[in-house]
């Protein structure tokens, strides 16, 4: 399995940073070239690989962590996503709710996505915690995962898992996946909530 971070930012740095402590590759790309992004990566660990961004969607399993509207450029560079599985890291914060026609912001990034299989997850938490190490409080921190088909969230709970994270499966985008589903300047209750999985 390969994987690959869109963005880097704030939150493209915090994961890149999960993935470095646990020595696993992952591709980074952004507007920005390669080369610009090099000295970021390098200083978070040798496993965090700039790329540009025809390179980086090669990867199997894509994080997105562009800003919101941004995605729609990064959909713009396949026809079909068939065999990908697409990470909504993203929130809608400063975005009007009318922008979104009434859906969940991860419904609207989906249908940019055609034939991906699609999953919200590593959106609840800021940056400087999800950067941080994952095993406190004598357990792990959880990260929420939310995808309309069934088995999609697998890989990415299995992905959780090898980052140190504790993943919890919400369901639905629109049921259980509305809990951490920004819109516009309301949030949602689980949104920015730090919880721990105690170890047994």
């Amino acid at each position: 399995m390969s994987y690959a971070i869109i963005g880097f930012g704030a939150i493209g740095q915090a994961l890149a940073r999960a993935f470095a402590r646990k020595n696993i590759e992952v591709a980074v790309a952004s507007r920005r070239p390669p080369e610009a992004l090099a000295p970021q990566a390098q200083a978070i660990g040798s496993t965090v690989i700039p790329k540009t961004l025809p390179e980086a969607i090669k990867a199997d399993l894509i994080i997105l962590a562009v800003p919101f509207w941004e995605h729609r450029e990064v959909a713009k560079n396949l026809a079909s996503w068939q065999g990908k599985t697409i990470i909504d890291a993203m929130n809608t914060f400063a975005d009007p709710i009318e922008d979104l026609s009434g859906l969940p912001s991860s419904a609207v990034v989906a249908k940019a996505f055609p034939d991906a299989k699609f999953v919200k997850g590593f959106n609840h938490l800021p940056a400087g915690t999800l950067a941080a190490d994952s095993n406190v409080k004598g357990g792990r921190r959880v990260v929420f995962l939310s995808s309309d088909e069934e088995g999609a969230a697998a890989p990415v709970a299995a992905l959780a898992e090898q980052l140190g994270f504790a993943p919890v499966n919400l369901g639905k985008l629109g049921e259980g996946g509305a809990l951490v589903q920004a819109r516009g300047k309301t949030w949602a209750p689980l949104i920015f909530q730090d919880l721990f999985k105690k170890e047994p």
